[in-house]
């Protein structure tokens, strides 16, 4: 048995899509843990600390968003949402709050291991930047220089201004999870008005436009409708082929 496998909780309380969640991840390699109520899935993390939580929010004994709120006091664990609820409001909150991504039920066998994979790979992505402050991104033909706020896209700079290189470094520092549109304008602007959302879509627009992508093209950045931002594939340095 590989003892390096990546270790998984599943908060879940409905015992068929446990079994069918844990069926998958352990065909793909992971250690997989299970708890169905929200008390026991914080023990069990504090117990186990696993590298990955995903978590139903409809749980019996607590919210799940209460699960988030618990783990985010102390810990930066990749937390995958898999959940029934469908409105923006929900897939906001749980964001806002900290998980990575939402997954809404149903949900298909290889878009759940794919997003499991970005997740983890957010999770090695910034641990490597928490021991080496600056450094590149890297993103299919794209490259971030942190120390020298400068973008290429197949060697060629892209001329952003600073308020774009902003939000593009802010998105791929947080490479894997959604942003909300509220988290970014915070971040960039630090304030929210009537027009922030406005503002953001047309400097998105113009990055996108200065990257090369055409409308409709997700190539670098994906718009997860209504909710927010996220760079649409997590980074793997060159020679990294994990």
């Amino acid at each position: 048995m590989n003892s390096n496998r990546y270790k998984i909780l599943v908060v879940e309380d409905e015992a068929n899509i446990c079994s069918f969640v844990k069926t998958i991840l352990e065909a793909n390699d992971y250690q997989v843990l299970v708890a169905s109520t929200c008390q026991q899935g914080l023990m069990m993390f504090s117990s186990h600390v696993p590298d990955l939580i995903i978590l139903d929010l409809g749980l019996p004994d607590r919210d799940g968003l209460e699960l988030i709120k618990a783990v985010r006091a102390t810990n930066a664990v990749p937390i995958l949402v898999l959940s029934a609820r469908t409105m923006e409001n929900d897939k906001v909150t749980a964001l806002d709050l900290g998980a990575n991504d939402y997954v809404t039920k149903p949900f298909g066998t290889a878009e759940l291991v794919a997003r499991v994979r970005a997740a983890l790979r957010t999770r090695r992505t910034a641990d490597s930047f928490s021991a080496a402050p600056g450094g590149k991104f890297y993103l299919e033909d794209m490259v971030i220089d942190y120390d020298r706020r400068i973008v290429t896209v197949a060697g060629a700079e892209v001329k952003l201004t600073q308020t774009e290189y902003n939000i593009l470094a802010l998105l791929s520092e947080h490479t894997g999870k959604v942003l909300t549109y509220s988290s970014i304008i915070s971040t960039i602007w630090g304030r929210i008005d009537e027009g922030s959302t406005k503002k953001l879509q047309v400097n998105m627009a113009n990055i996108r436009k200065k990257l090369g992508s055409k409308p409709g093209d997700n190539r670098y950045i994906i718009n997860e409708l209504g909710v927010g931002y996220r760079i649409q594939d997590p980074p793997t340095a060159p020679g990294d082929d994990s």
